[in-house]
């Protein structure tokens, strides 16, 4: 399935700033059963925009604007292939545990294995654990366990978008009972590293149809895991949703946590508050064009790009009155 990507972010500052110093991480990758066919990066105010790519294979964009501005606007197009990956067993043979063992003795997947900033271990976390049954390898085989986990997470934590913040640690939603998607996938990987199961971050687009009762909002991202499995490979999970990651499920990064991979991370020069918007679109896709020909007519966006031209117009001519 050919997605098309729309993906807004716009900073507004109550006072115009002196600098602002930009990361992206928007780009979706290329690998396993999903292509990213096209990509484009725009920002106003303007600014020459260049990219590398990180040790994981993220594409990392970045930016900076030396003038004064009071708001930032980035807007990220993408066009994505997506085919649904292949079946997966309902379980591993008894003997996966010891298969898993060797992998992680063979390869260094350290990263995925140990705490790190937002999915670590905890008192709190671990008599979680215990409640499910899964501070240690209780299941038969580590498949088993996760599909498990991935529907008793569901289960036990409530979704709502006003219960948490983007740097709220994963104790607020274990109290709590409640959280976004990023607060179930770092509670999923801390369990999952703990019981010695290298576990990773995905933030991504999931695309939401009539189809399907997802709990996870339309125009956002999204954010799962990806657990490594004897025989399978990484294999993701979404504990949000209650799903396997499949056709609908759009990688963009992936890494530790939500710290490794925010979409948009950055500092300004100056003293001003922000108030932060974002969008997101994923629409299905019946040809391969590119995004801007799809988006050409959409009076919804094109109302963004005027407001930012306007305000564009009413800077400079304050700095000719100076």
């Amino acid at each position: 399935m050919f997605y098309a990507i729309r993906h807004f972010t716009r900073y507004r500052y109550s006072r115009p700033v002196g600098q602002s110093a930009m990361e992206a991480r928007m780009h979706p990758r290329s690998e396993y059963s999903q292509r990213c066919f096209t990509f484009q990066l725009a920002v106003s105010p303007r600014a020459r925009i260049f990219s590398y790519n990180d040790h994981i294979g993220n594409i990392i964009h970045h930016f900076d604007i030396p003038e004064p501005h009071s708001q930032l606007t980035i807007i990220a197009d993408a066009l994505v292939d997506v085919d649904p990956p292949l079946d997966l067993p309902d379980a591993l043979d008894p003997e996966s545990w010891r298969e898993l063992d060797s992998m992680i003795e063979q390869d260094d997947y350290w990263d995925m294995l140990m705490p790190s900033p937002f999915a670590r271990t905890s008192p709190e976390l671990e008599e979680f654990g215990r409640k499910l049954g899964v501070d240690s390898r209780s299941e038969k085989d580590p498949l088993t366990l996760l599909r498990r986990l991935n529907s008793d997470l569901y289960a036990e934590i409530a979704y709502n978008k006003e219960s948490t913040s983007v740097d709220s640690p994963i104790e607020v939603a274990l109290e709590t009972k409640q959280g976004v998607c990023q607060d179930l996938a770092h509670i999923m990987i801390a369990l999952v590293r703990n019981a010695r199961i290298p576990c990773r971050y995905v933030s991504g687009y999931l695309h939401h149809d009539a189809s399907h009762a997802d709990r996870s909002l339309d125009g956002a991202t999204h954010a799962w895991v990806e657990a490594l499995l004897p025989g399978l490979g990484w294999v993701g999970f979404d504990p949000t949703n209650d799903l396997i990651a499949g056709g609908r499920h759009i990688r963009t990064a992936i890494g530790r946590d939500y710290s490794d991979v925010p979409p948009t991370v950055g500092m300004m020069k100056g003293s001003a508050q922000t108030q932060l918007q974002v969008r997101v679109r994923v629409t299905p896709s019946e040809a391969v064009l590119p995004p801007e020909q799809e988006f050409a007519a959409d009076e919804e966006w094109s109302r963004f790009l005027e407001s930012d031209q306007e305000l564009e117009r009413k800077q400079a001519q304050q700095q000719q009155q100076q």
